[in-house]
C-alpha cells in the first residue's frame, strides 16, 4: 500500500508550475525572473540584480538559483554578493530549483529562491 500524505507549506507559496517565460506561484502567474523568499514573491532584475539577492540576509540560509533551462555558472560578482551576506549558494537549472524550493519549504528550511525563466 502506498502512503500520500499532503504537503503543508504553511504560509509560504510553493511554485506550482512553470512555462516559457513565467513561474505559477501559490496559484498565480508571475512573468519574468523571480525571487522568491520569506518576504514573499516578486519580481527579480536576474543575475545583475545581486542587491536583491543580498538582502535575504537573516531570514535565510541558502539560496536556489535557478539558471533557466539549463544549469550554468553564475557570475561571479553575484556569488561574491550572496557570500557575503552569509547565504549559500545552489546554482542549478530553474525546473530543479523549484522541485528543491519546494522541498526544502516543505521541510520547514529557511529557504529562498532566484528563478530565470525557461525560454
Amino acid at each position: 500500500m502506498i502512503r500520500l500524505n499532503e504537503i503543508a507549506f504553511g504560509a509560504a507559496l510553493p511554485v506550482d508550475g512553470y512555462g516559457p517565460g513565467f513561474f505559477r506561484i501559490g496559484g498565480k502567474v508571475v512573468r519574468g525572473p523571480v525571487l522568491i523568499g520569506p518576504a514573499g514573491v516578486g519580481a527579480w532584475g536576474g543575475l545583475g540584480d545581486t542587491a536583491a539577492l543580498a538582502a535575504l540576509g537573516d531570514g535565510v540560509d541558502v539560496l536556489l538559483l535557478g539558471m533557466g533551462r539549463t544549469i550554468a555558472h553564475p557570475p561571479a560578482s553575484l556569488r561574491d554578493a550572496v557570500e557575503a551576506a552569509g547565504l549559500a549558494l545552489e546554482p542549478m537549472d530553474s525546473a530543479a530549483a523549484a522541485r528543491t524550493y519546494n522541498m526544502l519549504l516543505a521541510e520547514g528550511r529557511r529557504v529562498a529562491a532566484a528563478l530565470l525563466p525557461v525560454a
